[in-house]
């Protein structure tokens, strides 16, 4: 019942750095036994004096102050980039280039081609990649990934997909809002998320149409984004992202409609995927969307959790995610599909810079995959 240890370095501390190493530690004993059993190794961030408390919090045996460290450190065979999006590029390709396993968060880069250098260095090296899209490991999320590849939907019509939060009205000189540290604002901080769940759940997107805008003076990145798309399999949608949405926390939604059906999700109520089943009875009456808590054990990722009804939460997500990687890493498996690996994270960024071509020209912009 064992399983192998696996080195783990990470870069970065904060809000990625509590959430993936809470998931190492709990996916040891909860997802019994665990394909690798990580084993903290060192963790690496500019500030000394915080880095070190990061390293006896989350359990790390070591801390550095230089990422390099990481890569040359031969007990690592997973780097874990939980850190700045500037920050993303260098430090994943050299970690790959070096053999290692590579994790890292999203927007895989600050741009398209900055995406794709990673993912082909990744490639070339033969290493395991992942893009830390964790929504596609909701398990509602996953659920209405079965039902559209079981064709319980139908011939696909509509996708609409927003993500609002409330923060962005700060004064605050957070690298978020530096064009050089994050590459765009909403749009690869929230709108990634939303359009690398269009491309699970639907399929590839080919044009968009789009709008962008700053409301905060001093900004160089954008506060909210508005586009219309069409997918390569002749669906078409929206999709929307701001952090100017008062009330709004965390408020990741989307909705499909197809030929036979219709799914919707709320990401303030994880465990519930809304259903409606097209009844083509005569007289048929009274059709609507029914309410499917999704915590049953036969429901992705539950066979590690509890009875059915004890809901769980988004730190989970992580817990999922990475059992997923590792899973591939310890059988020599596939990211993909159902994870993101650096090639879904390169796509995903060429979306984005068509939605910033096409807020600029005022145009509808096609994609171009490389």
């Amino acid at each position: 019942m064992s399983a192998p240890d696996i080195g783990v370095g990470m870069l970065g501390y904060a809000f990625m750095g509590k959430a993936h190493s809470n998931a190492y530690k709990t996916l040891t004993y909860m997802t019994w036994p665990p394909p690798l059993r990580p084993v903290l190794v060192s963790i690496a961030g500019r500030n000394a004096d915080a880095v070190s408390e990061a390293a006896e919090r989350y359990g790390f045996a070591n801390h550095v102050t230089d990422w390099r460290e990481l890569v040359a450190d031969d007990r690592v065979a997973l780097f874990d980039n939980a850190g700045p999006n500037n920050l993303h590029a260098e430090p994943t390709i050299a970690a790959a280039q070096s053999g290692k396993h590579v994790l890292c968060e999203k927007p895989l880069g600050r741009t398209a081609a900055e995406s794709h250098d990673m993912w082909q260095a990744a490639a070339r090296a033969g290493v395991k990649h992942m893009c830390a899209f964790n929504y596609r490991f909701v398990p509602a999320v996953r659920l209405a990934r079965e039902m559209l590849e079981a064709g319980e939907l139908g011939d696909i019509y509509h996708f609409r997909g927003r993500y609002l939060q409330e923060w962005g009205n700060v004064d605050a000189d957070l690298w978020r809002f530096d064009a050089s540290a994050a590459g765009s604002g909403a749009l690869g901080d929230l709108g990634a998320h939303v359009i690398d769940l269009a491309r699970f759940l639907v399929g590839e997107i080919s044009e968009v149409s789009a709008l962008t805008a700053t409301f905060q003076l001093g900004r160089s990145v954008d506060d909210v984004f508005e586009a219309a798309v069409a997918f390569e399999g002749g669906a078409i949608g929206t999709i929307e992202a701001t952090r100017f949405a008062p009330g709004r926390k965390n408020a990741l939604s989307f909705e499909i409609n197809g030929s036979r059906g219709s799914v919707a999700f709320e990401l303030e109520r994880l465990n519930e995927l809304q259903v409606h089943a097209v009844d083509s009875r005569p007289g048929a009456r009274a059709q609507g969307f029914r309410q499917v808590l999704v915590s049953e054990a036969d429901h992705p990722f539950w066979e590690w959790w509890w009875p059915h009804g004890h809901i769980i939460g988004w730190e989970h997500t992580f817990v999922h995610e990475i059992h997923h990687l590792l899973h591939a890493i310890a059988t020599g498996g596939d990211v993909r599909p159902y994870g993101a690996d650096f090639e879904d994270g390169y796509r995903a960024a060429e979306v984005c810079d068509a939605i910033l071509r096409s807020s600029e020209s005022g145009r509808r912009e096609a994609i171009t995959y490389r």
